[in-house]
């Protein structure tokens, strides 16, 4: 049984609708009990991929509402609470249950609730004599965004730049691993399974992973522990494989531009929680849901741009086809005399046509959504010539530079400030020397576009204090101390490294090829040096080998922001395997290249970096 998160999120959320009792073989929660669900903005999002407002009543829920809304009460109905555990929502509820407003509270917090809360819920509403309208208190780990089967962030915003930090001191960096350990135990939770854990040694990725190991090795000696499958040692191949990273691990990938349709819609279109707003056919902003229940999306969301405009014409016109066959079938009686002869089988041409039609509306429907939405892409692509850029930049990647004439005419050509800010950066990113005059003439070209260029300061920065402490071999390129001689070896090994090893000939992520590695377990010169944690090992022993795989699942981990790109690409490498193997890919935040991009340029400027007197304009 294949890992799906979506599914299994679907079902824990169904639950909880259901007042917490198990649900029935429909899979709908009990709609003869009428209730009430409350939430706040960050459980809304959990909510909205998985379940649409009209599916709401299937589950017996009649008014939904935020808990800052201010609400009338409403008697005899159930009130089920799906909140964040913290001070503000804990007062909320307090001042509810104080207020009489529903008759029994149904408390379900998005991870657990920390003692002390719960303490205050206690005397709370003790004091208020209203502690009685309480009926449970649930903790749910259910604090991730499922977004599909297998893609999830914890929407947890700018870690990139908290982590990276320089002014950071210890506690803040730790309560950020914190968060992100907390986010990615409540997906184990939900999917039930204790993974072994691998990552590259030093920075982010250790932290997260050596925390999280140490909180499945507490949890699991708990009485009633959410991981029920038994056995110490289940052999590796019942269990996934947690491969942990941190963005700095390949940070180009968070900058380029790609020119698949998945990763064009969300970049420049910029698709939120699966759903997007773009200028209708007809002027006026038209809103779309583009999910798993949208099977051209799926189908066809990992074409290059091209290949999906030739695609939504094919439906067209085998569409149009379909139309002409019904009208023909419905219209042969027009011309002949009427005398009820065939009458038994006009009625069957007549059903039939009936029948299809609902099908053939829906299919119009997707069509016309697509062809909208290709249009509004293809203006962009034309007007700043998006196409180039993709191009440009993996050969750029590929090659480990580009020609000084070829680079500035790209800097002084189409595109966005942000676009060619991008392309500056990769440029940076992908030479492995770095020549001071060509930087100035690229300098000179952001200054002239009015870009402000404090993010290609700092990945400048980052650059000359690698190159110029980064070792021949990438063992200590992967734990260079942080220039600020922090703790934490913050690598940015990439940004050298990722260079040579990023791609091969087939264009392959440096994180695909590792990922590929890990789930393999062979001897591999690349991977030989990262860590294994196994939750379920006793301590001394987490090293031992027939934990090294090969394994059919995998969950894997972006710290510091993730993208389409990245997720396509590791779907692809599933979908090559033989037998089919199953990558969920998870991240921090779902970052656009101008949102991360945003996260370096505020780094460059904590650091005093770059000339904010030009507006950073998108």
């Amino acid at each position: 049984m294949a890992l799906n998160l979506r599914q299994k999120q679907t079902e824990c959320i169904t639950r909880m609708l259901n007042l917490n009792q198990p649900v029935n073989s429909t899979g709908m929660a009990n709609e003869e009990v009428y209730k009430i669900l409350i939430y706040d903005r960050f459980c809304q999002n959990i909510l909205s991929p998985l379940i649409h407002v009209k599916d709401l009543r299937k589950h017996g829920v009649t008014l939904y509402f935020l808990i800052d809304k201010d609400r009338k009460p409403v008697h005899d109905v159930p009130a089920v609470y799906f909140v964040q555990a913290n001070q503000h929502n804990i007062q909320r509820i307090i001042a509810d249950s104080s207020a009489s407003l529903y008759d029994s509270f149904h408390l379900n917090f998005s991870s657990s609730i920390p003692r002390a809360l719960l303490e205050d819920l206690a005397s709370g509403t003790l004091n208020s004599d209203s502690i009685q309208r309480i009926s449970k208190v649930h903790d749910q780990y259910l604090e991730f965004v499922t977004l599909e089967d297998n893609l999830f962030s914890l929407a947890q915003k700018s870690s990139y730049v908290q982590l990276n930090d320089p002014k950071a001191g210890d506690r803040e960096i730790e309560e950020i691993i914190e968060k992100i350990v907390g986010g990615l135990f409540c997906v184990l939770a939900t999917l039930g399974v204790v993974p072994i854990i691998r990552c590259p040694r030093g920075g982010p990725a250790e932290m997260v992973a050596s925390a999280l190991d140490q909180k499945l090795r507490d949890h699991l000696l708990s009485k009633n522990n959410l991981f029920s499958e038994g056995g110490n040692f289940v052999s590796s191949f019942q269990r996934p494989v947690l491969c942990i990273f941190d963005r700095n691990f390949e940070l180009s990938v968070g900058i380029q531009h790609d020119f698949r349709y998945r990763p064009l819609v969300h970049d420049v279109l910029g698709l939120k929680l699966n759903r997007l707003s773009v200028q209708g056919e007809k002027g006026g902003m038209k809103s779309f849901e583009l999910d798993s229940s949208d099977a051209f999306w799926v189908a066809n969301g990992w074409l290059e741009f091209p290949e999906v405009a030739v695609e939504i014409e094919t439906q067209l016109n085998k569409y149009k086809k379909d139309v002409d066959e019904v009208n023909k079938r419905t219209g042969e009686t027009d011309g002949a005399e009427f005398d009820g002869t065939d009458l038994i089988g006009n009625t069957k041409h007549l059903m039939k046509a009936v029948n299809s039609l609902p099908e053939l509306t829906e299919r119009k429907q997707v069509i016309d959504k697509h062809t909208n939405i290709a249009t509004v892409l293809l203006g962009e692509i034309k007007e700043r010539s998006l196409d180039s850029y993709a191009k440009k930049e993996n050969d750029m990647l590929v090659r480990g530079g580009i020609d000084r004439s070829e680079l500035l005419a790209v800097l002084k050509g189409k595109g966005s400030k942000m676009d060619k800010l991008r392309f500056a950066i990769l440029y940076l990113i992908s030479s492995e020397t770095i020549n001071p005059s060509e930087i100035e003439a690229v300098e000179a070209a952001l200054r002239e576009s009015e870009v402000d260029s404090s993010a290609f300061q700092y990945v400048k920065k980052m650059k000359s204090l690698n190159v110029s402490m980064a070792s021949a071999n990438s063992a200590s390129r992967n734990n260079i101390v942080d220039w600020a001689e922090k703790l934490y070896g913050q690598s940015i090994s990439a940004v050298t490294a990722g260079v040579k090893n990023l791609l091969s000939s087939d264009r392959q992520l440096a994180l695909t090829r590792t990922v590929e590695a890990l789930m393999e377990g062979k001897a591999n010169p690349e991977i030989d040096l990262y860590l294994m944690f196994d939750p379920r090992a006793p301590k001394s022993g987490s090293g031992s080998g027939h934990l090294k795989g090969p394994f059919k699942e995998a969950i894997v981990f972006m710290i510091g922001g993730g993208n389409y790109m990245e997720y396509g690409s590791l779907q692809e490498l599933a979908m090559r395997q033989q037998p089919v193997k199953h990558v969920i890919y998870g991240t921090t935040e779902i970052l656009t290249g101008v949102e991360f991009v945003d996260q370096l340029a505020s780094l460059g400027q904590k650091m005093g970096l770059g000339n904010a007197g030009a507006p950073s304009s998108h």
